[in-house]
């Protein structure tokens, strides 16, 4: 009966069910188990394999630039990073209150990284991450709104609790790319949040974005309530580049 049970298991994909009552049967332990015991222990290793096959689908779906790890970060007053700043963030009640976050640096200063890092911590956490590269999605939103799809992608965007946009302000907006980030924004405003990483200082992004009326309206949706985080020293790439030449 347990051989049949095991193959049901299998044939239905309750590989969780299936793991634990198969390591129940293999280590003699099964009698140890009262009937509620045994099916709360089944359905527990059950929830925790879907939940975590969850977990790995978003962080697969969200295409982030690096595997990055929050434990793995490096604080330093010099790169003006707080290890409390980010405790505060990576338990993602930014998400849930829909504010963003705005990290700017020198280009190595790690800015992706930490991104990364807190879009890693929310899809363990459950939520819908996309990591997109800013100049990259404006392309495809053009080639989109040429062959029909545009609002297919827009609704994407909009489907995601937190959208990273990387390397932000590399090169100034046309007219429409400044209407598609307009558009991306309004979706999101008040619903879901942002991460924005930039080169380039908040103050100077309103020169980036172009046209008064429409950076102001874009940039006073983003920026308030924002968390800020201004990255400063010499890249950490570079860095590390030395300190393998040395080495």
């Amino acid at each position: 009966m347990n051989e049949q049970t095991l193959e049901k298991l299998k044939k239905m994909k309750f590989n969780g069910m299936h793991r634990a009552f198969k390591m129940t049967l293999e280590s003699g332990k099964e009698e140890s188990f009262t009937a509620d015991e045994m099916i709360a222990h089944v359905t527990d290793a059950e929830w925790d394999e879907r939940q975590n096959r969850s977990v790995e689908q978003k962080i697969v779906n969200a295409r982030f630039r690096y595997q990055a790890s929050v434990e793995e970060l490096i604080y330093s007053e010099e790169r003006n990073l707080e290890k409390n700043q980010i405790m505060r963030l990576v338990d993602c009640s930014f998400v849930q209150k829909q504010t963003h976050i705005l990290i700017t640096g020198s280009t190595g200063s790690g800015k992706s990284y930490i991104a990364s890092a807190i879009g890693y911590q929310a899809c363990r956490l459950g939520y819908r991450v996309l990591y997109q590269n800013t100049a990259k999605m404006f392309t495809k939103l053009k080639l989109a709104k040429a062959d029909g799809s545009y609002l297919k992608e827009l609704a994407k965007l909009e489907r995601q609790h937190l959208l990273i946009l990387d390397d932000f302000g590399i090169q100034p907006m046309d007219a429409q790319s400044r209407a598609a980030l307009m558009e991306i924004i309004e979706d999101r405003h008040g619903k879901s949040s942002l991460i924005i990483i930039s080169q380039v200082p908040v103050n100077k992004w309103h020169e980036i974005i172009g046209e008064q009326t429409i950076a102001d309206a874009i940039l006073d949706r983003i920026i308030h309530d924002a968390h800020r985080m201004e990255l400063q020293g010499e890249s950490l790439r570079k860095s590390k580049s030395i300190q393998k030449e040395n080495y």
